[in-house]
């Protein structure tokens, strides 16, 4: 067992990776919230990467019966990774590695929400296809029929960017020296649109009465299985996840596109790996079908692989799930805050960022010491933390770094 079990105060059990790894007490409240609503199922599971979030702990994986809570799956739907493994070699790439983050950020729109952080001129037109041919344009004119600020969001020109935050795209080399191309984002404007909609719709059924009596904190307003809200809930939320899976589809072509003009010939090895670590599912867990909410963690059913960023100084896993029941086959989805950003700018110099970034192509300026790698947690001490839930396929070292 390698899990520590935390008083849970009455509620459900809280099963806890987190050997070796600090959580801070803001995010144990937040657990101690989530485990005395009745209609967990089973227990709540804590990944090691576990830290403070909205209405849950990011890091926080539990089952619900007949349940959802908006604010536990969060405003970036459907956020995730995906990894591509190319044939390159590390002796094939220039010395000087500052031409590929250039194209790179010439070629994939970052950072911002608004048009700052999309495609300024317009969508392209092959975006602008892969919205229409792929059902997304469709499926958020249903969806805005019923609910009209849906339409309001961004969604056409941010598909195919990145976003700000810790949202990168990362060029990494792997235990065989070969290059790896490694992004994450979301479902960037649309999906903060949804998230935030139905969040304040499910604070109202709380508020009047609709959601079983007072809860510890009203982020934990759910909807009921069955409700208008809950079906409608559901089938945004499918839209954001096919947007997000969409979304890091095309940021990948268009860093391949870099890479191919920068670079000798080269083929692509295996299929990319592309995984949410924000969203919900049916799945059947001890027993029953159950709505899993995986807030920032990523399934690892066995055999399955997923990917583990750390933070863009340090090194990045990609992972086999073993498939432990205990975690609902979840693992990590990253190191984790160690501390606010806020906090991460007080503490932190341009030096102790340039000396943690050191070998790694990317922004070296005050507008990333939020992102610095001190500001994460330990990843070597989170993979071993979730030893019984992963076992490392591929380790990844960074030297291309692009931040929103």
């Amino acid at each position: 067992m390698n899990y520590e079990i935390l008083q849970s105060r009455g509620g459900a059990p809280i099963k806890a990776w987190i050997r070796g790894v600090p959580l801070e007490e803001a995010a144990r409240r937040q657990l101690y919230n989530l485990a005395s609503l009745d209609f967990v199922h089973g227990h709540v599971a804590v990944m090691p990467d576990a830290h403070y979030g909205i209405g849950s702990a990011v890091g926080s994986v539990f089952a619900a019966r007949g349940a959802i809570i908006p604010a536990a799956v969060g405003v970036d739907i459907g956020c995730g990774m995906i990894a591509q493994r190319t044939s390159v070699k590390a002796a094939e790439l220039p010395d000087s590695l500052a031409r590929l983050r250039a194209g790179i950020e010439a070629a994939v729109p970052h950072g911002g929400m608004g048009r700052e952080g999309g495609w300024r001129n317009g969508a392209p037109p092959r975006v602008e296809r892969h919205f229409e041919k792929s059902g997304l344009g469709e499926g958020l004119r249903r969806l805005g029929a019923k609910y009209p600020e849906l339409l309001k969001a961004n969604s056409l020109i941010h598909l195919g960017t990145l976003g700000g935050g810790n949202h990168f795209i990362e060029l990494c080399l792997d235990e065989e020296q070969r290059l790896w191309i490694m992004l994450h984002s979301g479902s960037r404007g649309v999906g903060n649109r949804i998230g935030r909609s139905f969040i304040t719709r499910a604070r109202e059924r709380l508020e009047h009465g609709e959601c079983g009596g007072p809860l510890p904190d009203r982020n934990l307003a759910w909807f009921r299985q069955g409700d208008d809200l809950f079906n409608d809930y559901l089938d945004a939320v499918a839209w954001a996840q096919d947007f997000a899976l969409s979304n890091r589809r095309l940021m990948l072509e268009r860093t391949l596109e870099v890479l191919r003009r920068e670079l000798p010939p080269f083929s692509l090895e295996q299929a990319a790996v592309n995984c949410h670590h924000n969203y919900v599912a049916r799945e059947r867990h001890f027993g029953a079908e159950v709505w899993v909410t995986r807030k920032g963690a990523v399934r690892a059913g066995a055999g399955e692989l997923g990917i583990i960023p750390g933070s863009m100084g340090t090194r990045s896993y990609i992972v086999r799930g073993k498939g432990n029941p205990q975690s609902f086959e979840s693992c990590s989805h990253g190191a984790g805050r160690a501390m606010s950003r806020g906090e991460a700018k007080r503490r932190f110099s341009l030096k102790d960022h340039r000396l943690a970034t050191s070998g790694v192509e990317c922004r070296k300026d005050r507008g990333v010491l939020d992102e610095t790698p001190a500001a994460y947690k330990d990843i070597d001490a989170v993979l071993a933390a979730q030893g019984d839930l992963v076992e490392i396929a591929h380790t990844l070292k960074q030297v291309v770094c692009v931040k929103g």
